[in-house]
């Protein structure tokens, strides 16, 4: 089966939808099923439900009250912690609030059918498994953007790589010969390193980063993406 193909003839992997009402696992399903995914509704208690079963992906809304339990329970769990989760979000905050549990990518509520699938086209192939074919991570972390002025800009990255990361930044960013991006990891310490935009679609409030290949910031951003990928 390729995985260049937007159509897949049997289901592949299974995501977790934690808490959601039924109208929007359905449409949930409908988006997700041409890649190879299925949709199951999960209620109840979900730390029981992920020490019993098997789950390559979730989605949640980050504004339920349960949030941090449920991806606290995600990431701690032994056979499901590496899932890839999707977080339901209203707002840059709300997406922004529980980054440090390694949010891959965030559907606007509400959910919108082009958006939605533009996210699952992004990152299916992670959710099957094809990591070493699938170099851009998709994580959503808070980076401030540094561009010698007073003040900052502050963003959220979409997907990041050894070589650079896409944001979506609500305030306007100057094409310049270069900025420092200051953000953190899921695990890691601050990291800060030089980087120019090398594409931008300022209508949709989208940016792409080069890092800087003299910085040697960049060494850890690669050896995150090695340990998340369990590639070392």
């Amino acid at each position: 089966m390729g995985t260049t193909s937007t159509a897949f003839s049997k289901v592949v992997a299974r995501l977790a939808s934690v808490g959601v009402e039924p109208a929007s696992n359905t449409f949930l399903q409908d988006c997700f099923k041409q890649f190879g995914v299925t949709v199951v509704p999960v209620g109840g208690n979900f730390v029981e439900v992920l020490g019993s079963r098997k789950f390559e992906a979730c989605a949640l809304r980050l504004y339920d009250p349960d949030a941090e339990k449920i991806l606290s329970a995600a990431r701690n769990s032994a056979s499901n912690r590496r899932m890839v989760i999707y977080g339901m979000a209203r707002n840059t905050v709300e997406a922004l609030r529980y980054s440090s549990f390694g949010i891959n990518a965030i559907f606007d509520e509400p959910l919108e059918r082009h958006g939605v699938l533009r996210v699952v086209r992004a990152t299916h192939l992670l959710v099957i498994h094809e990591l070493r074919r699938y170099v851009r991570v998709p994580v959503v972390t808070e980076i401030m953007v540094e561009t010698g002025g007073a003040k900052g800009v502050v963003a959220a990255s979409l997907e990041v790589s050894a070589g650079g990361m896409s944001l979506s930044s609500p305030s306007p960013i100057p094409a310049q010969d270069m900025v420092r991006l200051a953000f953190a990891l899921p695990g890691t310490k601050p990291i800060k390193v030089r980087a120019s935009v090398c594409w931008m679609r300022p209508d949709e409030k989208l940016y792409g980063f080069r890092f800087d290949n003299t910085d040697e910031a960049r060494s850890a951003v690669k050896a995150w993406i090695d340990q998340y990928l369990e590639l070392v």
